[in-house]
Order: C-alpha cells, then sequence, then structure tokens
C-alpha cells in the first residue's frame, strides 16, 4: 500500500505564514530578538557562571506572556533556588510561575492538561535521564509549548551525547558563562546576542579574563 505524502507547501504560503512570537523589550530583545513562543531552547553552561540566576530571570520575563512550568529535577525546591527566585523578583508573579519536581512523564501529562503552563523550563537535562529518540517523541508530543532544557556543560559543550543533539535540535542556544548569556541559535539581538545576568560579577569576570 502506498503511503499518502504530506501536502507541500509553496513559498507563497511560507512567506505569508504568520507566527506567534515573543514582543521582548529592553535588554531580552537586544540579546534574544523575539523568537516563537513555541519550539525548544536549550541553556548550558558551568556550574558557578550564573546559570541558575539566568533561569529564574528568563522565569520572570516568561511570566509577562504566560504561565511558566519549572521542573526542578536536581535541586527541587531547595535553598539555592529559593535564592535564585528571590534575587529575580519571582515574588511579584505568584502564579504565573509554578515549581514541581516529577518524571518526565508526569510533566508530558501536566502538559497535556487543559488550561496547563504555556512554558516549561526542565533542570536538568541529564537527571531526565532521556536519550535522543525519547527527547524527540517529547518534543513532538508537545509542539504547541516552549520547552526550555537546562545542561551541564563538559568544557563548551553540553555534557553527553544526548544533550549535545538537543542542543543542535534547539532554535534558541544560549551558552553561560562569566555571568553572561550568549545567544548561538537562530535568535540573535541586535546586540550580537549578549545578555549580562549579574553586571558586577560579569565585569569582575570579564575583566580578569582579558587580563
Amino acid at each position: 500500500m502506498e503511503r499518502a505524502l504530506k501536502r507541500a507547501v509553496s513559498v507563497t504560503e511560507l512567506l505569508s505564514k504568520r507566527y506567534k512570537t515573543f514582543d521582548f523589550r529592553g535588554e531580552w530583545f537586544d540579546a534574544f530578538g523575539n523568537p516563537e513562543t513555541s519550539g525548544v531552547w536549550f541553556i548550558w553552561g558551568a556550574s558557578g557562571n550564573g546559570k541558575s540566576r539566568f533561569v529564574a530571570q528568563l522565569c520572570k520575563e516568561l511570566s509577562r506572556f504566560g504561565r511558566t512550568c519549572y521542573n526542578s529535577l536536581e535541586e527541587a525546591d531547595s535553598f539555592t533556588i529559593q535564592k535564585s527566585f528571590q534575587e529575580a523578583g519571582l515574588a511579584e508573579v505568584k502564579r504565573q510561575v509554578i515549581l514541581v519536581n516529577e518524571s518526565m512523564d508526569e510533566l508530558s501529562a501536566r502538559l497535556l492538561l487543559p488550561k496547563s503552563p504555556q512554558f516549561a523550563i526542565i533542570d536538568s537535562f541529564q537527571y531526565t535521564r532521556m536519550n535522543y529518540a525519547q527527547y524527540i517523541t517529547f518534543k513532538e508530543r508537545h509542539r504547541d509549548k516552549l520547552i526550555v532544557f537546562v545542561s551541564h556543560a563538559d568544557g563548551k559543550q553540553p555534557s553527553g551525547r544526548s544533550a549535545k543533539g538537543v542542543m543542535y535540535d534547539s532554535a534558541l542556544k544560549i551558552w553561560v558563562e562569566g555571568f553572561r548569556a550568549f545567544s548561538k541559535g537562530r535568535y540573535i539581538g541586535n546586540n550580537g546576542g549578549q545578555y549580562t545576568i549579574w553586571k558586577d560579577g560579569a565585569t569582575r569576570y570579564w575583566m580578569d579574563d582579558n587580563n
């Protein structure tokens, strides 16, 4: 039995298609432009460089556009998570951001519920214990959501073969180093794709790095 082919999209149809994008402003727009509100983003960096701070700040920015589910697989509701949330001012967003510590199957079920969060941050990819095929299945199941994976680093690369695959597949790849986040993906803002997470820490790090 012959398999039916999917309908092809013409150039005219593609160029006239409208996409739902974030209306980022200020430093977020300068670094990342206006990315789509669905798809996959990937954040990675070495410990102690501001990754948790950045993710908390991202939670606050996303709260302007919808509800975010932060799946804290690695640290659950630890003091360090509380501290990063406090520093980012997440008390202001109240129920726009929820914190969970659940398996990927449980998270998937949550995201399929009516009125579920539009955005999901998963910290960290290594704690999901997913291989690349399982990642693809998860991504396809939630194509209408924005899924953000946070990853450990091995040098300047994501830690592990599966994590590297997810990074390459992601629309927005964000490398965190020295309290700055660098866009390495398809969305780069007017300033070349740099977002400062913590000004004093970034100034000290990059000044020392240049000496």
